[in-house]
């Protein structure tokens, strides 16, 4: 539902940040549709509705597995005094407490999602930015396929990961850390549907401002293909954003993802605390 009503900031997002067309959301909207029409707003929103269904559950359920595994072995560990690390005669003993259940979690959700889900992003940004190149789903397999193989399904699969490892990190444990506080401050069990709503769109604005330079470096090497100048490494993506557009060139397009992640974040969230708890009554009723 999110995908479908925020597509055109999706799009735009993604124009923006691989340096396609007007450098503000504003005009990158009348260009879209002065080229392509209103239509051109949803380029790319089937594969994106598609790609977004595995991509969710793989990542939340990944989440919740290995937040849960983590945290019951640390309790265990905490009764029978920690892991031991072995060497000859010596035995060190290994602290595990400073380590997060939810840090790990988030990084684990966001390795295991992206390693799934890859190919299914490639083809949304190539439907989105060269509409013209692409111009319908099919048209953009058997291209991109012709063109590298399999292996061109997983472009910039290497910088996606270096860039998901900190968004994926920051936006579960901001989460988390915000859900968690808010309770204890209002001396609640539990949050209400706004409140659930508005910290997850916190921690989806933290989460992307803070790794945004990384998402910028990634989409230039996933598209850059496409304009012949693709760089080598994200090292050398992020330098030559720098050259061309200043520091400031590493947030461009930052205020349409912001405009696109905090609702979507939000509604994410709110939605699946809300199913999780009714499930669990379900299978636990009192």
């Amino acid at each position: 539902m999110t995908k479908a009503v925020l597509a055109p900031l999706e799009t735009i997002r993604t124009r923006m940040v691989v340096g396609v067309g007007s450098k503000n959301i504003s005009g990158s909207f009348l260009e879209v549709i002065e080229q392509q029409g209103w239509t051109g707003l949803w380029a790319g929103n089937a594969i994106n509705m598609i790609r977004i269904i595995p991509t969710q559950a793989i990542e939340l359920g990944t989440f919740e597995c290995v937040k849960r595994a983590m945290t019951s072995a640390q309790e265990k560990w905490k009764q029978t005094d920690g892991p031991r690390l072995q060497i000859g005669s010596v035995s060190l003993k290994l602290s595990v407490s400073w380590i997060s259940p939810v840090a790990v979690a988030g990084a684990a959700a966001g390795v295991v999602s992206t390693l799934a889900c890859h190919p299914l992003e490639v083809l949304k940004d190539r439907l989105t930015v060269s509409p013209e190149v692409y111009p319908c789903l099919s048209v953009a397999i058997s291209k991109i396929h012709k063109d590298g193989g399999i292996g061109a399904f997983y472009a910039g699969i290497s910088p996606t990961l270096m860039g998901m490892l900190p968004y994926s990190t920051c936006y579960y444990f901001m989460y988390e850390t915000m859900k968690k506080s808010y309770c204890k401050s209002k001396n609640k069990e539990s949050l209400n549907r706004p409140e659930l709503l508005v910290i997850g769109a916190l921690a989806g604005l933290t989460a992307s401002t803070i790794s945004f330079p990384l998402e910028v470096a990634r989409k230039r090497l996933m598209v850059g293909a496409l304009q012949g100048k693709c760089p080598p490494h994200m090292a050398a993506a992020l330098s030559e954003v720098v050259k061309e557009r200043g520091i400031l060139g590493l947030y461009r397009g930052w205020g349409a993802s912001c405009l696109k992640v905090m609702p979507s974040s939000g509604i994410t969230w709110m939605f699946y605390e809300a199913w999780k708890d009714i499930l669990l009554v379900q299978r636990h009723p009192l």
